[in-house]
């Protein structure tokens, strides 16, 4: 489901009753969540009906739109779902019990609790949060959707100001000719990724550009005392240089998954688990800094609209086994040149890259379709795209 994002020009009085609506969704969303605790086989409609509860308990929560308020009890029982879904699988590890939110930053709204303008330039929410009318800034066209596509409306608070997203449900699909190509992707951190044509891509380590200006930032946050007006300036400027990194992360793993799906018809990567990656505390900052989950993120969702395979591979031995006699060459990750004695000489992600690429169309053979829904994640893609950013927005 596309987002399409725009920024909201809120005056003060509205700023405040957005902080005041999303505190509310924040309650609810906590307040189901204690009830899945504390009582035995709660289900997702029972938290649904429990928010009628709360509405006629708590004057403030009322003011809030009912579907808004049903909308805050299926995030609590997402992550209860989620929760459900890791025992079921038996996954290694701890649970991802769910927790309470402290810093909520969006309230959604479903069908109801709002009206666009005709010009599609402004929509007003006509619930009792005292929210009004909104003007809106962006590019995106909403004239081309009637009213009955836009399933949801979310108000989003961010460092640099408030935005509106619509979600909007309509096929995304494009037809394209076929390249008769295929391409195998070994991601790095010397370089962004490396194909199985040699071909590398730069690691634009868009953090460790940026560090030193945030640290001096979050130095002057420190200095500032605690409650005052200057610390709360000097945290919405770290703020900021935080999401510009975040942005320019995101639009250049948008950038290139997209440049690579549309030039090949299949594309092979690698099934790397990032959250246990980052457990080794020497290799964390620049595992986060390159982004791999985003890119792969944007890779399944353009094979998905472009109606290109794209196969997520196991890791193991890609590096280690040579990709011309099939032989394990064991080496360290300061090794770089894969040599083998059958007289392959190659760069060690190159080799890796064709390794992939190989276990990436025997997958595609067996299972014998265009699109494998199996090895991709559009599943978790789509709940991505819900939370997506400005950076994150898709274009029909």
């Amino acid at each position: 489901m596309p987002v399409y994002e725009f920024k909201a020009k809120p005056n003060r009085s509205q700023c405040v009753a957005i902080d005041e609506a999303i505190r509310v969704a924040q309650f609810i969303r906590n307040k189901c969540l204690r009830l899945w605790m504390d009582e035995e086989k709660v289900g997702k409609y029972d938290l649904n009906k429990y928010c009628a509860v709360l509405a006629k308990e708590f004057d403030f929560a009322s003011k809030l739109n009912s579907q808004a308020r049903q909308a805050s009890a299926e995030r609590a029982w997402s992550a209860i779902a989620h929760f459900y879904d890791a025992c079921k699988q038996k996954l290694p590890g701890k649970k991802p019990y769910p927790k309470f939110k402290k810093n909520t930053r969006s309230v959604e709204y479903k069908t109801s609790g709002w009206k666009l303008d005709e010009d599609r330039k402004g929509v007003t929410f006509t619930d009792k949060t005292g929210i009004g009318h909104l003007r809106l800034k962006g590019t995106w066209d909403l004239n081309y959707y009637p009213l009955e596509q836009i399933k949801r409306v979310r108000l989003v608070r961010r460092a640099d100001g408030y935005y509106v997203q619509f979600f909007v449900q309509v096929d995304i699909a494009v037809e394209t000719e076929p390249t008769g190509k295929a391409v195998g992707l070994d991601v790095g951190l010397e370089s962004f990724y490396t194909d199985s044509n040699g071909q590398k891509e730069e690691n634009p380590r868009f953090y460790r550009k940026a560090e030193r200006r945030l640290k001096r930032l979050q130095r002057r946050v420190s200095k500032k005392q605690k409650g005052s007006k200057n610390r709360i300036k000097a945290r919405q400027r770290l703020g900021r240089a935080h999401l510009k990194v975040q942005r320019q992360r995101e639009e250049h793993a948008k950038r290139l998954a997209r440049c690579v799906t549309t030039s090949n018809d299949l594309v092979a990567y690698e099934d790397l688990r990032v959250r246990n990656m980052v457990k080794n505390h020497c290799l964390a900052k620049s595992i986060n800094d390159a982004g791999w989950y985003q890119f792969r993120k944007w890779l399944e969702y353009f094979g998905r609209k472009f109606g290109k395979v794209t196969v997520a591979v196991p890791p193991q031995y890609t590096s280690q086994k040579c990709s011309s006699c099939g032989a394990i060459v064991q080496k360290s990750l300061s090794t770089r040149t894969h040599v083998c004695e059958c007289g392959a000489e190659l760069d060690r992600d190159h080799n890796a890259a064709i390794n992939i690429l190989r276990i990436g169309l025997r997958t595609a053979g067996h299972a014998g379709t265009g699109l494998l829904d199996s090895q991709n994640a559009w599943g978790e893609v789509a709940n991505t795209l819900a939370e997506a950013t400005q950076s994150e927005q898709v274009a029909s």
